[in-house]
Parts: structure tokens; C-alpha cells; sequence
């Protein structure tokens, strides 16, 4: 009874890496099942199995099998955590694999990432992976993917995770080209609550992008993937890491590209500002040729504010991504909660106040410095220097006038006497 189960949940692991993979379609792997199916009720074919089908069928080949037979056999580990029961593969990244999976204990969907076995031996990805999940508990908060259990099983290391039924804001801008005003808004908002939660708790989130951003089929927004998180205080980490760029390339900060061993939750705000920028405008703040040069872009180049590729926005959007997005820190928000603050403010049809005194701030030091072209956030402005106005004298007040009366004084008193003698 166990073998025969266990040769059913081999088949189904095998059916759908075949279709993952491209393979064979799904209406060629369910062909092959019914032809098995139909074949082991009239003869004795409980040791053939659906690759052996397939293969004799002409679906996949030997050679192809072979190359499936690590996946398969990952496949099958992953499907050994005791307590869940894996259903589907939802997506596979660099550094895991997230299964969907129910919890038997309490009869509930839950999302399952497992560490690849390539990383198994590599201490450093090992501890991230449990750092991601330590981080992830001491953060409950509604906007954000709740950590449930962190372990490990056989040779895998798991992290269970809160199931999100939704789609990703990177998902919306492929299919939309970008988002509304009023809906980017409402997702940056939400999300900016959720980084507000986690800076309060002294972590920084250090990859906050359009893909780690989920939005439920009732509109709420979850702050996925604390893979990057380091508390704040974590001192050993930051001198680690130090020299090295960690982040994606198109929300990545500058401070974060260049390694600072202080980067804190400004880089959120960056990332968070690069995010909007993406959702509003439909394209990415910073673009090149490879991740370098996205890079080296992030560092030196200026952006190009988001009214100007997209016309419609609003003037107070513009400032407020602009201010997140300065490449000096100092001169972003000065913590999550302002930055709430105008959010919140344009929610309700009001101006961002903060973002504006920064922008002031800005003119002001220009000004003192001596500089007569001041970039504005929301629009490069350029300050003109006082003029001078001169006010010309007076007729009264002119040499030439005082000349030609007298004059005319004197030919007068002349005529005057003429006209007596």
C-alpha cells in the first residue's frame, strides 16, 4: 500500500517537472497516464512507471529523463516535510523554491521555500535563510507575510511562511504598463506602513521592489521576502558585508551600491521611491546595458522626474519620489513616518508638506551657497538671481536741465529789457 502510494506521488512529481520543464504538454502526460491506467487493469504492470510510458511513447526521451533526475529527486525530498503536504510548485527563485503546501495539524494553506541543495554546504546562504525567518517573526504586522516555523528536514532547510492568494505589483505592471495614481498610491501607502512596522523594530527590509510587494484579491498589500533584513544594531553583520553591494539593481541605493557599512532604513525609502517611480511612470528610474551600469546610474546620474515621462501625475507625486529617491540620504525623509504623513496627506486631496520643506531646505541652502540653479524635486527649477532695477532721475534731477534753464532765464531777462528801452 505505501509502495503504491509512494509510486503515485513519484508519477506526480514526475508529470509536472516534465511539464514545467516543456517537455510534453499536459494533454500528452494525461494521455500517457490513462494508457497506463488502462494497461495495469488488464495485465500485471504494477512495476511500470509513467516514465517508462512516456518515454516508450516517444514523449520524452531517455537522454531528457536523465537530465530530470537531480530535479526529480529535489522534488521528491522537498514533498518529505513532515506535517505538510506539498500541493504545487507557486515559483522558483535564485536563492529557494516556494511550494504551496497545507499544514495537516490545522488544515490550512501555507507557503513552504526550501533552500536548494546546491546552497546546503554554504554556511553564509544557510544562516541568511534562517535570518530571513527570525526576522520575518518579529515582525506581526497586517502588510506584512507572516512567518509561521523555520526548520529543517532531512538534508532541506525550510521556512514556512503566511499564503498569500494574490499577484505581485511587478505582475501588474507587465500586464497594465503601470498602475493608476490613485492605486499606486494606495499600494505604496500600505506599504510604507508595513517598512514603518519593521524600522520600528529596528530592521531594514534592503530589497524592497515591485516583485516582493503582494496584493491580495482583496486589494491588501503584503511586504514579502525578508531574505535581505539585518537589524539595524547588527553591528558583526553590517562589518561583513561591508564593500558589497546587496539589493536589485533597479531599487538598489546608492548607499547600498556602495556598501556603507551604516546603510539604515533611508535605503528602504530609496527602494520604496524607485518602486513608485516604476508603478506610476511604467518604466524603471535607472536602465542599462547590464547591472553595472543600472548601477553606476543610481550613483551619478539624474533622475528624470516622473511627470515628465508621465504628464498626468500629479505635481505632489513627483515631489515625494523625488525626495525618497535623492541620492543623498540626508536629504530623503527623515524616517518612515513623514514619509506616511505626505502619503497619507494625498490620499486625502492634500498637498505633501514634508516633502515641500524639504524642497525649500534645498533652495534655501542653494542660495547661501551661492548657486543660482537649484534641481527641485518635482521639477528642475532654476532660481534666478535678484535684479537690480535702476530708476532713471527725474527730469528735475538732471545736470542738463538746470543748464538749459538758466538759459532760457537769461534770454528771457534779455528780451525783457529790449522791449523797456
Amino acid at each position: 500500500m505505501a509502495q503504491t502510494e509512494a509510486k503515485i506521488n513519484m508519477d506526480t512529481v514526475i508529470a509536472q517537472m516534465v511539464v514545467e520543464q516543456g517537455l510534453a504538454t499536459t494533454v500528452e502526460v494525461d494521455k500517457c497516464r490513462k494508457a497506463l491506467k488502462k494497461a495495469s487493469e488488464g495485465t500485471d504492470l504494477k512495476q511500470k512507471s509513467l516514465v517508462a510510458v512516456l518515454i516508450s511513447n516517444g514523449v520524452v526521451t531517455k537522454r531528457q529523463v536523465e537530465r530530470l533526475k537531480p530535479l526529480i529527486e529535489e522534488q521528491k525530498s522537498d514533498r518529505q516535510i513532515p506535517g505538510f503536504q506539498i500541493i504545487k510548485k507557486l515559483g522558483a527563485g535564485a536563492m529557494a523554491t516556494v511550494y504551496l503546501a497545507r499544514q495537516l495539524s490545522l488544515d490550512r494553506m501555507v507557503a513552504i521555500k526550501i533552500l536548494p541543495q546546491k546552497y546546503m554546504s554554504n554556511e553564509q546562504f544557510v544562516e541568511r535563510f534562517y535570518a530571513e525567518g527570525r526576522a520575518a517573526a518579529k515582525l506581526n504586522h497586517a502588510n506584512i507575510v507572516g512567518a509561521l516555523d523555520v526548520g529543517k528536514a532531512g538534508d532541506y532547510h525550510y521556512f514556512v511562511m503566511e499564503y498569500v492568494e494574490g499577484r505581485t505589483v511587478y505582475d501588474d505592471i507587465i500586464e497594465k504598463s503601470k498602475f493608476t495614481e490613485e492605486n499606486a498610491l494606495n499600494v505604496i501607502l500600505q506599504t510604507a506602513t508595513a517598512l514603518e512596522h519593521a524600522h520600528k523594530a529596528g530592521f531594514i527590509h534592503r530589497d524592497v521592489k515591485p516583485k516582493n510587494i503582494m496584493i491580495t484579491s482583496e486589494s491588501e498589500v503584503k511586504l514579502a521576502d525578508m531574505g535581505l533584513a539585518r537589524a539595524v544594531s547588527d553591528r558583526e553583520a553590517a562589518e561583513q558585508e561591508q564593500g558589497k553591494a546587496f539589493g536589485t539593481p533597479y531599487y538598489i541605493s546608492p548607499e547600498q551600491i556602495r556598501g556603507e557599512i551604516d546603510v539604515d532604513f533611508r535605503a528602504d525609502i530609496y527602494s520604496l521611491g524607485a518602486t513608485f517611480y516604476h508603478m506610476v511612470t511604467g518604466q524603471v528610474p535607472f536602465d542599462g546595458a547590464n547591472p553595472s551600469a543600472v548601477m553606476h546610474k543610481h550613483l551619478k546620474s539624474e533622475l528624470v522626474a516622473p511627470d515628465h515621462i508621465n504628464p498626468d501625475l500629479s505635481s505632489g507625486i513627483g515631489e515625494v519620489i523625488e525626495v525618497c529617491m535623492a541620492k543623498d540620504r540626508n536629504k530623503r525623509y527623515n524616517n518612515t513616518t513623514d514619509l506616511l504623513e505626505d502619503l497619507q496627506a494625498m490620499a486625502r486631496g492634500e498637498p505633501p508638506m514634508q516633502a515641500r520643506e524639504k524642497f525649500d531646505l534645498s533652495t534655501l541652502s542653494a542660495l547661501e551657497e551661492g548657486g543660482t540653479h537649484v534641481a527641485s524635486a518635482a521639477n528642475a527649477q532654476v532660481i534666478k538671481p535678484p535684479v537690480i532695477i535702476i530708476a532713471k532721475p527725474s527730469l528735475a534731477e538732471q545736470p542738463l536741465f538746470w543748464v538749459a534753464f538758466v538759459g532760457w532765464l537769461i534770454a528771457l531777462i534779455i528780451l525783457i529789457l529790449w522791449i523797456a528801452l
